[in-house]
């Protein structure tokens, strides 16, 4: 049987967490995630209290399927799961990718709309009807945890929608999935698309309604929670609401609105919320998404007060114009954590209280650049060592390394970059010109390594911290034949960051090169 029908059958007012970061977060333009990143944010949102991770969309390439198996394989807590159309090859792959997981899940799904039918699908209803029959009834021969999802649920007619509902249920779905796949709904009509459902369908106590709620117009979580408000209690959500588009609902947003308002809302959840930061910043950092200042939870003004009477409010009873604290998502309230005079032992400790381990290689290689950060800046916060170990680890097999760097700028030029990278083991360099110091850098780097095939798409700037001396966090997009990746750096050097981050998005192409031709292959072997 279904572990989230069973506890929610014990329990009618816990919701189930489906966290899809992995899957339509990956989605996002720029955010795909190689293997390691991948397993790095599955092990995070297994730490955080999801219940379901929805690993990716194993059909789609030999490289998800690669990932939801290895995530299947180091999950402990949470439900894996795989997405699949309504076809027998997809629901196989998905199948073969979680067999590894102490609980798995297939996820399957047809657009039900007018619209997707006659244009997308190009079938009649009877005939997607019947699809949803066969795909659900299909899947759970390797599963008894199976979801069934109405694309473009909030355009679709009710009659058909409940037909589809009821005859997915036959079928053996355990979990209904109601999507606002365009964000199309508001509100209201979210809820009582949901409350027609429960009145209209008539084996709907056999399965857990869930919801997955597209921000096109903003209204993602308010959807996701009028739906929980009329029977769902299943959410299907990102970290930092990244997804196609406009992004989904934000996990961080449901879980501490359900926290605050449990006064309205008496639902519980399994989620951690302590963790909430670290998972953000973590996510933040291997897509080199910038949260925005003021982004509800976990945005870096969440918990700032700049106006006098706030700040006054603020002194007398935090609770004046906080309706959370800091702590309850993984913040503290202290702000200068380390300086020079640290010494490793200190060092190691405030990185576990931030949640991270490393083993004694790449410590050492931290503990490094941290001194050398903490001799350039005055003071040394949080957010400036994230941005500095998220910057440092995965990455230590990279085939191409940053070792130095020597600029010459200024209003007379030449502009010139001096760069040593280490390239398979071996130390390459390059003294090149360019139309500034950024372009002569990245200039550097493609005369060490040519890659002529690849376009820079984005080149982004922004500060970890406040003050003239902020560590710079770089964001740079590569393109190559349709494909993009996206890499990271930081340093309190900006052009060093910005050599980073370059080099970060170039060993993310290269691995997607060698991936690619392993398929290519296999594929002739076969």
């Amino acid at each position: 049987m279904s572990r989230a029908y069973d506890i929610v059958k014990k329990d009618p007012n816990r919701v189930i967490i489906f966290d899809t970061t992995l899957r339509d977060g990956e989605q996002s333009p720029g955010c795909a995630m190689n293997l390691e990143e991948k397993l790095k944010m599955a092990r995070i949102l297994d730490e955080l209290g999801v219940d379901v991770i929805e690993a990716g969309f194993p059909v789609a390439s030999k490289g998800d399927f690669e990932a939801v198996n290895q995530i299947a394989q180091v999950v402990k807590n949470a439900t894996v799961c795989g997405l699949s159309r309504a076809k027998k090859g997809d629901i196989e792959a998905s199948a073969d990718a979680i067999k590894p997981a102490e609980s798995k899940r297939i996820h399957t799904f047809i657009s039900t709309s007018p619209l997707h039918m006659k244009h997308k699908l190009q079938m009649a209803p009877e005939d997607v009807l019947e699809a949803v029959k066969e795909s659900v009834s299909f899947a759970r021969k390797f599963t008894d945890d199976v979801e069934w999802s109405a694309e473009d649920g909030s355009r679709t007619e009710d009659d058909f929608l409940c037909q589809c509902v009821e005859a997915a249920i036959e079928a053996g779905a355990r979990t209904i999935n109601f999507p606002d796949t365009v964000g199309y709904a508001t509100p209201l009509d979210f809820a009582a698309k949901i409350a027609m459902l429960v009145e209209r369908v008539p084996n709907i106590d056999k399965a857990v309604i869930s919801t997955h709620c597209h921000n096109d117009l903003g209204l993602a979580v308010a959807n996701s929670l009028a739906g929980v408000g009329a029977g769902a209690r299943q959410i299907e959500c990102t970290i930092n609401g990244i997804g196609e588009r406009a992004g989904n609902a934000a996990l961080e947003e449901i879980v501490m609105a359900l926290r605050t308002r449990h006064d309205i809302m008496p639902y519980t959840n399994n989620i951690v919320t302590e963790k909430i930061s670290k998972a953000s910043k973590t996510l933040s950092a291997i897509t080199g998404f910038a949260v925005q200042p003021n982004k509800a939870i976990v945005g870096a003004n969440a918990f700032a007060h700049a106006s006098g009477i706030h700040q006054d409010g603020m002194l007398k009873n935090a609770n004046t114009y906080e309706i959370m604290t800091p702590e309850s998502v993984g913040l503290t309230e202290s702000k200068l954590v380390m300086s020079k005079h640290s010494g490793r032992h200190a060092f190691r400790s405030k990185l576990e209280e931030l949640g991270y381990e490393l083993g004694d290689n790449a410590l050492n290689d931290a503990f490094a650049r941290f001194k050398d950060l903490a001799d350039r800046k005055k003071e040394v916060y949080e957010d400036d060592l994230v941005a500095l170990i998220e910057d440092e680890i995965g990455q230590e097999n990279d085939r191409i390394k940053f070792v130095s760097l020597q600029v010459q700028a200024g209003t007379s030029g030449p502009q010139t970059a001096t760069l040593v990278l280490k390239v398979d083991g071996k130390d390459e360099p390059a003294s090149v010109s360019g139309n500034g110091p950024v372009d002569a850098i990245f200039k550097a780097i493609r005369e060490i390594y040519p890659h002529p095939d690849a376009k820079l798409k984005l080149y982004q700037v922004h500060a970890v911290t406040g003050g003239t001396d902020a560590q710079a966090e770089v964001t740079v997009r590569l393109e190559e034949n349709g494909k993009s990746v996206q890499g990271t750096g930081a340093d309190a050097d900006t052009l060093v960051a910005s050599a980073r981050a370059y080099i970060h998005a170039l060993n993310k192409l290269l691995t997607k090169r060698e991936s690619k031709n392993a398929q290519m292959d296999q594929s002739e072997a076969v």
